[in-house]
């Protein structure tokens, strides 16, 4: 599909897809059926990573290289899936104008349920323009990871900086994680896929803190160029903010994606609860 054919309104073949769990468990129980059902939940939760990763199929589809290069993302998780259930990512045009386009993507349950909401964008002749790179300096994860407790959160002014060597073994493990077989992703030196990056922000979180359970709630950004599988990647940061809602304990990150230690790819606004509230 071409982008002279995005109108308003116009859909893009949905996208089915069931999560299976994990052959290992993961360190974070809040995907283990017996702690998730102890905070309420039917289960253990599918990542938000790779419901993520499941609406940007169509997309990708549609618009390839052009939005994994310089495209916007802004995604919200509002329901649990569960692994099993069968989930549909269901895009249409929501706004179209001479310079830009936004496509709503939502996740949707056997119910009907909207799961989570994104709004993917595409300028279509201007470059994004990359954060200063010295303003998200590198720093040595701890030895050690302490508890995430607020004041430590706090103390923290710059977070450790989490690599990750994207070689074609790595790759192609992330894309069976997704279930993604686009063939765009296929190749030597293949662009990373987009929800690799929100994978990455999750490590700027539990490469610098113990917490278990905890929940990726939202994530916003804006891709500075593309990743390719053989390229280092580093995801330097620091924390925008802490805060409290409904009891639970939330922490905002401010991320730069950085590919062979020079090259901006990615800027995230990243968002989890790092701790839940007590039961009464």
């Amino acid at each position: 599909m071409g982008l002279e054919a995005l109108a308003v309104g116009t859909s893009f073949p949905p996208y089915r897809v069931k999560a299976t769990p994990p052959a290992e468990p993961a360190e974070n129980k809040i995907h283990d059926d017996r702690v998730a059902r102890q905070l309420g939940f039917k289960g253990g939760l599918v990542p938000g990573v790779v419901v993520y990763a499941w609406m940007t199929h169509p997309v990708v589809e549609a618009l390839g290289l052009e939005w994994l290069e310089r495209g916007t993302f802004s995604v919200r998780f509002a329901r649990p899936i569960y692994y099993g259930e069968q989930i549909t990512a269901s895009a249409s045009v929501a706004t179209r104008t001479d310079a830009s386009v936004a496509i709503e993507v939502r996740a949707l349950n056997a119910a009907g349920d909207a799961c989570a909401e994104a709004s993917l964008g595409l300028a279509f002749d201007v470059p994004p323009t990359a954060p200063d790179l010295d303003a998200y300096p590198e720093a040595p994860l701890p030895a050690t990871r302490p508890l995430a407790t607020r004041a430590h959160l706090e103390s923290l002014a710059v977070l450790g900086t989490p690599e990750l060597a994207l070689d074609d073994a790595a790759a192609r493990d992330f894309l069976a994680r997704v279930d993604d077989s686009l063939p765009l992703y296929a190749g030597a030196t293949a662009p990373a896929h987009p929800a690799l990056y929100l994978d990455q922000a999750n490590r700027a979180v539990d490469r610098n803190v113990r917490v278990s359970p905890w929940i990726h709630v939202e994530s916003h950004g804006q891709h500075l160029g593309l990743a390719r599988v053989g390229e280092r990647l580093s995801t330097r940061g620091r924390i925008k903010g802490l805060f409290e809602r409904k009891g639970h304990q939330f922490v905002e990150l401010d991320l730069l994606l950085v590919a062979a230690g020079a090259r901006p790819v990615a800027s995230i606004r990243h968002v989890a609860i790092y701790q839940f509230r007590q039961p009464a």
